[in-house]
């Protein structure tokens, strides 16, 4: 496996954590009776997050087809 699609894979997972962990302590200041606020709205990508992300996922799915016909 290519160390740079790796550290990309490693960063991915972080990304998803901290997004985990985030959420969990959101809903532990919901229980505070901090209740009327709503939601804020969707977060937005900027274009160039919008084309990293896509160029990983393409890597991923050409790495996960390599990896199927090999088998």
């Amino acid at each position: 496996m290519d160390t740079q699609q790796i550290i990309s894979e490693l960063e991915a997972e972080r990304d998803r954590l901290e997004q985990a962990i985030s959420a969990l302590r959101g809903s532990m200041r919901g229980r505070r009776g901090n209740f009327g606020r709503g939601r804020r709205g969707r977060r937005h990508l900027s274009p160039a997050a919008k084309k990293r992300i896509s160029e990983m996922m393409k890597k991923r799915w050409a790495e996960r087809k390599r990896a199927m016909k090999a088998a």
